[in-house]
C-alpha cells in the first residue's frame, strides 16, 4: 500500500483565514463565538454563532483574492469559503502540474454537509414573493451544488484527476480527506487537495437546529461561553462557518520534488450506526475508531502511540458523553496516556467543514507538540472525570500520533490518524 503524506493546508473559520493565525488564538485560549450579524434572525432564540470576519485587513476574508467580483455573484459563500482554504493549501504545498501527465495524477475531493443553504432560502423568497420565477438567477443551480468546490478548485489548478465531492452531514470533511488519501494509496491518484467548507449562518439553517433543540439558545448574552463541550452546563452546539482543506501525497512523489511533510495518514475508519438519525451510545463511534487503528497498525502505530484525540466533542447532552466512553473503550488501560479535546469550543461546529479544519489543527498539535484546549470546561460531566481533557489551557505534550474524530447525522461517523512524519 502507498503511503500518504500531508503537504499543504489551508484554513478559514470565525478567526480568520490562515493555519498559523488560528492556531495561535486557539492555543491561546481565545473564543470566536459572537453576536450573529448581517443576518435578520427574526424570532430565533440563538443570537450568537461563530461568523467568518470579512474585510480587507490581514487574516479577514476577501472574496476578492479567490475569485473575480462579477463571479462571485454567481456563487454561495460555502463556495467562496472552500476557495479560500483551497487556494491556500495548494500554494503552502508549492506544487503544480507541469504538463497532462501530471494534470490526470492530481484531483480534488471537496465537500459540504448542506451547501448553498442561503442561495436557496433567497432564491425561494424571490418566487413566493414575486409569484413568478422571471428573477431567478440562471446561475442558482450550479451556485449551491456542493460539487461546485472541487469544480472550481479543478478549473483554478488545473487538477484533471478524481473529482469529487462527499456529503456526510458533519462527517463530510473527514471522509473526504480520508478517502482522497484512499485514492492515493490504491494508485488513482498521486496528489489530492481535500477538505470541506460550509456556510449555513442563515436564518433557514439557525431556525432549523433551533427547533430540532441541538443548538444552544442560553448564553446569548456571553457568546465566549456558549461552547462547552463535556462540561455540565453545555445545552448544544454553537454553529460555526469556514473551511478546511489538506494536500495529500503519495510519499515518492513528495520526496521527489522536496516538498516539505507535515504529517503522516496513517488509518482511517468509517461506520454507521444503523439506529437512529444520532446514536447515544457510541458503538458507531467506537467501530469507526476501532477500524482506523487497525489500520495504523498495518502502518506501525500502535494504539498505545495515539496519545492525543481532537474529539468532535460538539457540547451536545448526549453526544459528548457517548463519544467519551467510545474513546475510553477504545484506549483501555491505555486511557490514562491520552489527552482528548474539543476546538469546536473555540470557533463553533463548523458542520461540514468541521472535520478537515480540524484535521488541520490536529496535525498542528502533532508538529507543535501542543494539545489545544478546550474552553468553558470548567464543571466536567461526571461521566468524563478522570479524563484529560485539557481543560481552559493548552498542554505541551510529546504526540506521536494523534486522532480526529467527526460523526454526523444519519449515523456517519468517521476517523482519521495522523503520525508525525518520519522517513
Amino acid at each position: 500500500m502507498r503511503r500518504v503524506v500531508v503537504t499543504g493546508m489551508g484554513m478559514l473559520s470565525p478567526f480568520g483565514r490562515g493555519v498559523d493565525y488560528n492556531w495561535d488564538n486557539i492555543v491561546a485560549g481565545k473564543s470566536a463565538i459572537r453576536k450573529i450579524e448581517n443576518v435578520e434572525l427574526y424570532d430565533t432564540p440563538v443570537k450568537i454563532a461563530g461568523q467568518v470576519p470579512f474585510g480587507k485587513e490581514a487574516h479577514q476574508f476577501d472574496p476578492d483574492t479567490v475569485m473575480d467580483p462579477k463571479e462571485q455573484r454567481r456563487v454561495d459563500k460555502f463556495i467562496l469559503f472552500g476557495l479560500a482554504a483551497g487556494v491556500d493549501a495548494m500554494q503552502d504545498c508549492g506544487w503544480k502540474p507541469s504538463d497532462d501527465e501530471d494534470s490526470y495524477r492530481a484531483g480534488v475531493m471537496f465537500g459540504s454537509g448542506i451547501g448553498g443553504l442561503s442561495t436557496i432560502y433567497e432564491c425561494s423568497t424571490i418566487i413566493n414573493e414575486n409569484k413568478s420565477i422571471h428573477r431567478v438567477s440562471p446561475f442558482f443551480i450550479p451556485s449551491c451544488l456542493i460539487n461546485m468546490i472541487a469544480g472550481h478548485l479543478s478549473i483554478k489548478f488545473n487538477l484533471k484527476g478524481p473529482n469529487h465531492a462527499c456529503v456526510t452531514a458533519c462527517s463530510t470533511g473527514t471522509h473526504a480527506i480520508g478517502d482522497a488519501a484512499s485514492m492515493i494509496m490504491r494508485g488513482d491518484a498521486d496528489l489530492m487537495l481535500a477538505g470541506g467548507a460550509e456556510s449555513a449562518v442563515n436564518i433557514l439553517g439557525l431556525s432549523g437546529f433551533a427547533r430540532m433543540k441541538a443548538i444552544t439558545a442560553d448564553f446569548n448574552d456571553e457568546p465566549e461561553k456558549a461552547s462547552r463541550p463535556w462540561d455540565q452546563n453545555r445545552s448544544g452546539f454553537v454553529m460555526g462557518e469556514g473551511s478546511g482543506a489538506l494536500v495529500l501525497e503519495e510519499l515518492e512523489h513528495a520526496k521527489k520534488r522536496g516538498a516539505k511533510i507535515y504529517a503522516e495518514i496513517v488509518g482511517y475508519g468509517m461506520s454507521g450506526d444503523a439506529y437512529h438519525i444520532t446514536a447515544p451510545s457510541g458503538d458507531g463511534a467506537y467501530r469507526a475508531m476501532k477500524m482506523a487503528v487497525n489500520h495504523a497498525e498495518e502502518h506501525g502505530v500502535k494504539l498505545e502511540d495515539i496519545n492525543y484525540v481532537n474529539a468532535h466533542g460538539t457540547s451536545t447532552p448526549a453526544g459528548d458523553v457517548g463519544e467519551a466512553m467510545a474513546v475510553a473503550r477504545l484506549f483501555g488501560e491505555n486511557m490514562k496516556n491520552v489527552s482528548m479535546s474539543s476546538t469546536k469550543s473555540a470557533i463553533g461546529h463548523l458542520l461540514g467543514a468541521a472535520g478537515a479544519v480540524e484535521s488541520v489543527l490536529t496535525i498542528k498539535a502533532i508538529n507543535e507538540q501542543m494539545c489545544p484546549p478546550t474552553l468553558n470546561l470548567e464543571n466536567p460531566a461526571p461521566e468524563v472525570v478522570g479524563m484529560d481533557l485539557v481543560p481552559l489551557k493548552a498542554k505541551k505534550k510529546s504526540i506521536t500520533a494523534a486522532m480526529s474524530n467527526s460523526f454526523g447525522f444519519g449515523g456517519t461517523n468517521s476517523s482519521i490518524i495522523f503520525r508525525k512524519f518520519e522517513n
